[in-house]
This record gives structure tokens, C-alpha cells and sequence, in this order.
């Protein structure tokens, strides 16, 4: 009999059980106790009943555990001190998103050497999550894979719906299960459209195709998710963080019926891909802030230890602390002096 099925499949590694992983792995009463908590904080400054600021900041990726280790520890602090101001959600991404090919994150490929070593992917990335969360910080990723949240979800506290999968119906259908608030970038062009159509379908019920804790296929039903953003990240058309862009992102979420949440995110497309640029774009929408811009929930930044990019792939020994491979951050000097300015302008827009 002539064979028609995986011409093209080179090798199938079987994954844990999510379960499986989760038990060797558990979340202490502690850690679910905190995300629990973080969801409702969220939760609650999407609908506007909370007047701080979140902001989600952190590395563009996780690729070096103790350079983000480090990280988190100043993060911890700072977030500390300006908790009645800002709500600080730190970027905790494993997966990437690629236009052609490259680096994928930690999750698919944890020893960045193309071995692709997925089960131990998994394990790194929950690890390190229950470690972020010891520390009394909020994570957040983004997920690309629908599969990835049956292993980590219970460790997130928001994620996020990339601008090259707002659109995809998959993705519409995994938020709209997801137990944590999700923001939905607008797509790579700058059109809203996707986005705001991606939040529709995330807030309402979905049956789709899924796994179950035993890592069985299933039909999964939903609920829906009401706690969607609308994420500006600009486009290729330009930036989309100014004045006009807002109220028209918020006139499309009226117009839909949709939550009137949105985040600004101060790099990609809207730093023209340049990360000294961040601090130029939040201070732009800090101002409408301190001009009455209730609708501006949030704002991302990407942010490390030291500032820049390096390129990769290289060798590993050749690697500089603390510094991106994939999108260019700040430093976090830089970005400590970035998130003290907008506590002071929250507490005075909001709070006096």
C-alpha cells in the first residue's frame, strides 16, 4: 500500500501529559493564591474600577535564566514601591513569533542550539514562572501555541494575542477559554480590525478543538473571556500611540460593544523599532493620561538588564549578560526612570 501520511515528518517526540508536568511541578497554595489575587487586580483596572497604571515590562524574550533572575529582583523592588500608583506585570515570554524562521523561545528551543529540546522547554518555562511568582510578581507572556497554556497557564496572570495571530481564529478561540485577562495586539499593518474583531470572539462562547490535563484530543466549550484589551503597537503604516489614534481605538471598541481597555505598547513598530525610542512614546502617552485619557489602561515596555540587542544566532560563550537576542530593550536604569515618571503623573492625573 502506497504511504500518504507524514511524507514529511522527520521525527515525533511525545510531550508529558500537562498534567503530568503540573504535578511534578505544582504550584504551591501560596503561588495560586497570588495569581488568583493579580487576575483580580487586573480584572478590575480593565473594567476601571482600579485607577493605577498596569504596566507590562520585562524582556522582549527569556533566554538566559540568570540575567532574568537578576532582573526580576530590581523588578520586585521597584514594584514594591510604586504598587499604589502602578500595577507592574512582569514579561515572563517563551515563545516567539517568527515572519520567516529563527529563534523561537525557550519553549521550543531551551538550549538555543536547534536541538529543539520541547519536554525540557516546558519544564524550564514553568519552573522559572513558580520562581517569578515566589518573588510577589504578577507574569505575564504571550501564547502562541495553543497547546502551552495546558502546561502553564495556571502561572500566568495575562497574556497576550501577538499581531501576527490576532486575527487567527485558533488564537480567538484559546483567549476566549483563558482563565487570566488577554490583550490583542492590533495586526502588523496597524489595522484595529483584527484586533477588535480577536476581542468579540474571545468574550463570547467557543467550541473548538483542544487537549485535555491527560493530553487527550477533546472538544473544548467556553464561557468566553470578558477581560480583553486592545493592545497599540503600532504598524507598518506608522505609530499608532498618538492622540487620534487612541480615541479612534476607542471609538472601534464602543462601536463593537467591546471592553474600552487599551494598552499602549511603547515599542515594535511604534519606537520605529528603535528601543531608546520608549521612553520618548510613554511620555507621549503619559501626557494624554494627565489630559484625561481614562481609556489608556496600560502600557508595555521591553525592557533587560542592559540595553540593545545581540545578534543570534552565535555562540553561546559569546553571549553578552543581561542583553536581548531577539528586539532591542532599555536598560533597566532607563527603565526604572521611566516607570518612577509615570507613577508621578498617575498619582497626580488619578489620585489627587
Amino acid at each position: 500500500m502506497d504511504k500518504v501520511t507524514n511524507l514529511r515528518i522527520t521525527n515525533s517526540e511525545a510531550l508529558p501529559a500537562p498534567i503530568e508536568l503540573c504535578e511534578s511541578i505544582p504550584r504551591t497554595p501560596e503561588q495560586n493564591s497570588f495569581v488568583r489575587q493579580s487576575r483580580e487586580d487586573l480584572h478590575r483596572l480593565i473594567k476601571g474600577e482600579d485607577r493605577r497604571l498596569l504596566a507590562v515590562v520585562g524582556p522582549c524574550s527569556i533566554h538566559d535564566l540568570a540575567s532574568c533572575r537578576e532582573y526580576a529582583d530590581h523588578f520586585a523592588k521597584l514594584a514594591g514601591e510604586l504598587k499604589d500608583r502602578l500595577l507592574l506585570v512582569m514579561r515572563v515570554y517563551f515563545e516567539k513569533p517568527r515572519t520567516t524562521v529563527g529563534w523561537k523561545g525557550l519553549i521550543m528551543d531551551p538550549k538555543l542550539n536547534g536541538t529543539c529540546d520541547i519536554p525540557e522547554g516546558l519544564r524550564i518555562a514553568r519552573q522559572f514562572l513558580g520562581e517569578v511568582l515566589d518573588m510577589g510578581i504578577p507574569t505575564a507572556t504571550e501564547l502562541l501555541d495553543p497547546i502551552t497554556p495546558q502546561y502553564i497557564a495556571d502561572s500566568l496572570c495575562w497574556s497576550a494575542i501577538g499581531a501576527r495571530t490576532s486575527e487567527s481564529q485558533t488564537h480567538r478561540q484559546m483567549a476566549s477559554g483563558l482563565s487570566m485577562p488577554v490583550g490583542f495586539k492590533n495586526a502588523t499593518a496597524g489595522d484595529l480590525k483584527a484586533a477588535v474583531n480577536g476581542i468579540i470572539a474571545a468574550t463570547k462562547s467557543q467550541t473548538f478543538l483542544g487537549i485535555t490535563e491527560d493530553g487527550r484530543a477533546s472538544a473544548v466549550t467556553t464561557g468566553g473571556n470578558p477581560d480583553c484589551q486592545l493592545i497599540l503597537r503600532g504598524g507598518t503604516n506608522g505609530p499608532n500611540y498618538q492622540a487620534e489614534h487612541v480615541q479612534a481605538a476607542e471609538d472601534a471598541l464602543r462601536s463593537a460593544n467591546a471592553p474600552v481597555s487599551i494598552m499602549v505598547d511603547c515599542s515594535h513598530a511604534n519606537s520605529e523599532k528603535d528601543p531608546s525610542r520608549q521612553p520618548i512614546v510613554l511620555d507621549h502617552v503619559l501626557a494624554q493620561v494627565k489630559n484625561g485619557a481614562d481609556s489608556i489602561h496600560a502600557v508595555m515596555i521591553e525592557s533587560h538588564l542592559n540595553g540593545g540587542a545581540q545578534a543570534f544566532p552565535r555562540p553561546l560563550d559569546e553571549l553578552e549578560y543581561g542583553v536581548s537576542i531577539t528586539d532591542g530593550c532599555i536598560d533597566w536604569s532607563s527603565t526604572e526612570a521611566c516607570l518612577r515618571r509615570a507613577a508621578d503623573v498617575i498619582d497626580k492625573a488619578r489620585f489627587s
